[in-house]
């Protein structure tokens, strides 16, 4: 963990529901069977979660799928808010969570790095300083100007990998966005962001690559049914994981 004491992320007592919403029966056959379904559900995704993140630490958040984890990086980014409870983030924050999240179909990819980078914070003349920099990394020369609607799912990660990595963001965010392409760009993703590990950066990642994770974390958080069951040493906690859901 970083030893300066500052907590880039502090999570308290987090709670996040969602509803459900259940069509009125119609049927005689319906009224039968759902008699006793009310028409709104509340469904707890996550449940009493208290976790404070240092500045500096590589976390992945590791569990099966619909235990909870990407939604807690979706409270993060606060794409949603919790149910109860709080979230707190301390510093300039910047996410990976779904492929082509923000960019315009229509623009080409030189216009939506200008586009996505000025909602990261940075002014045009910054921009102008880094767009070769972002071009050259996600290898997309040849196309950079054409419409990402003609970009395949690999090109959309390299372009927005590419975007996130270089805003100067103190808190990078990341969900399976890195399982997208070929096992070159991957390479070459995880190379960065041991750079930006080493460089005192924050990240959080969700990933089902857990070789990777044990190579590439710090800490390791387990969700298992929307609560915290283990949080330590990666290897340990990956260890637990597989002996239970492995």
């Amino acid at each position: 963990m970083s030893t300066n004491g500052k907590k880039a992320i502090i999570v308290k007592d987090l709670t996040k529901s969602f509803k459900l919403f259940y069509d009125k029966p119609s049927t005689l056959k319906e009224r039968f069977v759902f008699w006793n379904k009310k028409k709104v559900e509340s469904r707890a995704v996550l449940e009493h979660i208290n976790l404070t993140i240092d500045k500096g630490e590589t976390v992945a958040l590791i569990g099966t799928n619909g235990s909870g984890k990407s939604t807690l990086l979706k409270l993060m980014t606060k794409i949603i808010y919790p149910t109860h409870g709080s979230l707190q983030t301390n510093g300039k924050l910047t996410s990976l969570l779904e492929l082509g999240a923000g960019f315009h179909p229509d623009f080409s990819g030189r216009e939506n790095i200008y586009f996505n980078a000025s909602i990261f914070g940075l002014t045009k003349k910054e921009i102008d300083q880094r767009i070769q920099d972002i071009i050259d990394f996600s290898e997309l020369h040849d196309y950079i100007d054409s419409p990402v609607r003609t970009y395949s799912s690999g090109m959309y990660m390299r372009l927005a990998f590419s975007i996130a990595i270089n805003v100067d963001a103190d808190i990078l965010l990341i969900d399976e966005i890195l399982a997208v392409g070929d096992q070159h760009f991957q390479d070459k993703c995880f190379e960065k962001l041991t750079e930006l590990k080493n460089s005192d950066k924050t990240i959080v990642i969700v990933s089902h690559n857990l070789d990777a994770i044990k190579n590439l974390c710090n800490r390791a958080i387990w969700i298992y049914n929307g609560q915290i069951r283990m949080d330590g040493d990666p290897i340990e906690v990956i260890d637990e994981y597989l002996k239970v859901c492995g």
